[in-house]
């Protein structure tokens, strides 16, 4: 039996999809898998919607999404099949925790300069010829699902050695998480507080990413994180509303 076939060779068995798809048992294991995946792409679903910003419309920003489903469904199939050698690569990591870390600096160092260099910063790379920009956006999305995937992945197979069951579950997972993407992303287009937060958050995301290292080997548990960053996010919506009504009340 070649390599290929060893890994890969249960997507293609037909009587493996079949027992898993009529056992109520698997199920229910596909189940616990999606809240997994869940949990642990929240962080994953707020640096995909500041990631979408950049793009000029909503239309857009929802289309890149569209096609970095599509991406991340190939991907996670092929790196099911590599799951048990994922453990030795802790290096997309460290690549992944720089990678964010730059994403805030060039948000902030845009700020920081005014409004009017942000404005000139977007429309030089909005124009960069058609949908260059575009592929871009969707080429990082991409980028970080391989970043993010490795957790899930890892977390998945801990659980079910079934490839199959593992590869459903991620499939909705994946789905439910540019779900949460595309909900932060139309609040962060009707409350502009959440933009600054949201890159704080990836910040947050960054050093929680690296500590997780064998080096350093510090793990804080997905789901305290993940109502960690709901909170943050709920509380920056109350703040948002509670100012809009005094502003009301006083004009």
């Amino acid at each position: 039996m070649s390599l290929l076939e060893k890994l890969y060779g249960p997507f293609f068995d037909p009587h493996n999809w079949a027992t898993v798809i009529t056992s109520g048992q698997d199920w229910l294991i596909i189940f616990s898998l999606v809240m997994i995946e869940c949990l642990l792409s929240v962080d994953n679903a707020v640096v995909l919607a500041a990631q979408t910003r950049v793009l000029p419309t909503l239309k857009e920003q929802e289309e890149s999404l569209f096609y970095g489903i599509w991406g991340s469904y190939l991907f996670r199939f092929l790196i099911i099949g590599v799951g048990t050698y994922l453990i030795n690569f802790w290096e997309i990591k460290v690549i992944g925790a720089a990678y964010l870390i730059y994403l805030v600096y060039r948000f902030f160092a845009a700020r920081y300069h005014g409004k009017r260099r942000q404005r000139k910063v977007r429309n030089s790379a909005a124009g960069l010829k058609g949908r260059k920009l575009f592929w871009t956006v969707v080429a990082q999305i991409e980028f970080m699902d391989i970043i993010f995937s490795v957790d899930s992945v890892l977390a998945s197979l801990a659980i079910s050695e079934n490839p199959v069951i593992v590869l459903i579950g991620g499939i909705i997972g994946i789905a439910c998480m540019r779900g949460v993407a595309e909900i932060i992303m139309k609040l962060m287009r009707r409350i502009p507080e959440l933009e600054p937060i949201a890159y704080i958050l990836i910040f947050i995301i960054a050093i929680k990413l690296f500590l997780t290292i064998p080096t350093i080997d510090i793990e804080i548990p997905s789901g305290i994180f993940g109502i960690f960053i709901l909170s943050i996010f709920a509380l920056t919506i109350i703040i948002h509303f509670v100012r809009r009504n005094k502003n009301k009340e006083q004009n």
